[in-house]
């Protein structure tokens, strides 16, 4: 049947068309239907607020009331390098009672870049040995450059006396190495005679070398402050 059959009217041909063209492909109008309805139901896209307040819905506040806060110690050490001056001008701590002679100092000068070393007999090797090559991290340092020798000695004892206090058993000591080396022969003396120094060491060379000592002491085994 053409276009130009006479019999039929323009809408009746159209029609007719239609018709054909539906019965060729029967789901094409469907697809197309169901096309349009998915578009159309496609939802508007939400702002990031909404959908932020949407996620957190549900959400708590965490309690805190139960966790530790942690502060950092407000006591501070004690400034080194004048505490043989401070300990001059306001007078010796308590020491328990240590009492330094200079007679062996006088007896037995060092010289200046003689490396010092002393250990009690029953120390254990593996400890010297680490204690010599700088291992051990030391607690405090004190600086005896400038100081006369009353006043250097009061500064062994009192960073001696600190240490043990706050349970620690290594420090340094600077007694530098002038010409004459008069504190580093001290000091070799009255650390050998004191009673918590179970071993002394000339400092390796990043750490001070011949010009001051690491110092190992006993561990304070009665100090209440450390009680469990």
């Amino acid at each position: 049947m053409s276009k130009n059959d006479s019999s039929l009217s323009k809408d009746q041909f159209n029609l007719l068309k239609a018709f054909k063209k539906q019965i060729t492909n029967p789901h094409s109008t469907a697809i197309k239907k169901a096309a349009e309805e998915k578009v159309q139901a496609k939802p508007e896209p939400e702002d990031d607020l909404e959908l932020f307040r949407k996620q957190m819905q549900g959400v708590r506040k965490m309690d805190t009331s139960n966790i530790a806060k942690i502060e950092k110690s407000k006591t501070k050490k004690p400034n080194a390098q004048i505490l043989a001056k401070r300990a001059a001008a306001e007078g010796a701590m308590e020491t328990d009672g240590a009492e330094l002679s200079d007679t062996q100092a006088m007896l037995n000068p060092v010289a200046s870049q003689a490396s010092l070393s002393y250990r009690i007999a029953t120390l254990q090797h593996k400890v010297f040995e680490d204690l010599k090559a700088g291992n051990l991290r030391w607690f405090e340092a004190v600086d005896l450059h400038g100081c006369t020798v009353e006043e250097a000695r009061s500064a062994v004892l009192q960073i001696i006396q600190i240490a043990k206090d706050e349970n620690q058993n290594v420090l340094k000591i600077v007694h530098g190495k002038g010409p004459e080396a008069i504190l580093k022969t001290y000091v070799n003396s009255w650390l050998r005679q004191h009673r918590d120094v179970l071993a002394f060491v000339s400092a390796p060379e990043k750490q001070g070398g011949t010009g001051a000592v690491l110092v190992l002491l006993k561990r304070t085994e009665k100090n209440p402050k450390f009680k469990d």
